[in-house]
This record gives structure tokens, C-alpha cells and sequence, in this order.
């Protein structure tokens, strides 16, 4: 079953596994990652916005393409870009605490200003120097607004905790509109 926008804040009940004290430290833990996301989307992307999603907070934030390093024959080197000229990147966080979620399956499709898909890709995690986010470039056909929408498939972790942890178990859906597309690449330093 697919949720659409709608919010549902999960338990942050003390338990066998959490009190009140540690429970407080991943509310802080969460608000830490809240402000570090609201800059990159407000001072840093061309865009961003976020919404509620079943059990979480979903956020964007679009901005120029950049060189990454991958994993290749147990080395890492560092991927120049070819043609991708946007960079998307997706923050899944809990709805009741604000922490990012590790360990997700998250897809988006982009659809262009006349309502034709762009594309669908699958957004893996990113480690990121101050950030940690879903993303990966993408190749778009030029500056504009689009749609973005996310789909985050039930993730197959374990959770600790009786009262809090029965959680994130359905698929959710959230599309963003008037989502604005300034492409180009940022030049390796």
C-alpha cells in the first residue's frame, strides 16, 4: 500500500530500550540534521522544500551536477561528469525525531514542464562531507520546473524497541511540484 503526503509521527515513548534522557539526545541529534539540511535547500541548491510522508519527513534539494568518487576494482576514482547536469538529492527523515534514515531504498522520477517523465533512478545513498543524503546526477533537457516525485519502499533493517520501533513498514509516496531546474556542473576543485 502507497501513502501519499500524509503525516504520521511515530512514538517517542520512554521504554526497555530508551529513556527520556536518550530519547532527548536523538531529538537533538535530529534538530542538528534539520538546520544543516534547511541550509544546503535554502543557501546552497537552487531549490528545495520538504513534506510529510507516512512516517517520515521527506526533503529535496537540486543544484549543478558534481564529480563523485565510487568504488571500482577495490579502489576508489573519482567519476568526472559526461552529460548529467543536475544534481538531486533526497533526505528521508524520521517523523518524530527528525534524524536522517540510513539503509533506504529511494527512487524518483523527475516529469518536465509538459508532463513527460524524465526519468526514474533509483537515489543512492550519499556520503557527504557535512550532509548525508539519497542522490545522484542526472542528465535533464534543460532549466525549467519540473516534478519530483519520491517513492521510499519499506526498508528491511531491523528496529530495536518494543514501544518505538514498529515503524517505516509501507511504501510512501510524496511528489513536490514547481520544483525549479538551473542545470550545469560544478567544476572539481
Amino acid at each position: 500500500m502507497s501513502h501519499a503526503a500524509t503525516a504520521h509521527k511515530p512514538p517517542m515513548l520512554k521504554s526497555d530500550e530508551a529513556n527520556e534522557k536518550q530519547l532527548d539526545m536523538a531529538r537533538k541529534q535530529g534538530d542538528a540534521y534539520q538546520m544543516t539540511l534547511k541550509h544546503m535547500a535554502n543557501e546552497e541548491a537552487h531549490d528545495g522544500g520538504e513534506q510529510p510522508a507516512g512516517e517520515y519527513i521527506v526533503a529535496y534539494a537540486v543544484e549543478h551536477a558534481e564529480g563523485m568518487y565510487a568504488l571500482k576494482d577495490g579502489k576508489l576514482k573519482w567519476q568526472e561528469l559526461t552529460s548529467e547536469n543536475v544534481h538531486v538529492e533526497v533526505s528521508v527523515r524520521d517523523a518524530a525525531d527528525n534524524r536522517f534514515i540510513p539503509g533506504l531504498n529511494v527512487f524518483a522520477t523527475l516529469i518536465d514542464p509538459d508532463g513527460n517523465t524524465v526519468a526514474t533512478h533509483q537515489q543512492p545513498f550519499l556520503w557527504h562531507p557535512w550532509l548525508y543524503h539519497y542522490g545522484r546526477n542526472w542528465e535533464v533537457p534543460g532549466d525549467g520546473r519540473y516534478t519530483l516525485r519520491v517513492r521510499i519502499d519499506p526498508p528491511t533493517f531491523m528496529r530495536h524497541d518494543s514501544k518505538n520501533g514498529k515503524r517505516y513498514a509501507e511504501q510512501v509516496e510524496v511528489e513536490f511540484k514547481n520544483v525549479k531546474i538551473e542545470t550545469g556542473q560544478k567544476k572539481s576543485m
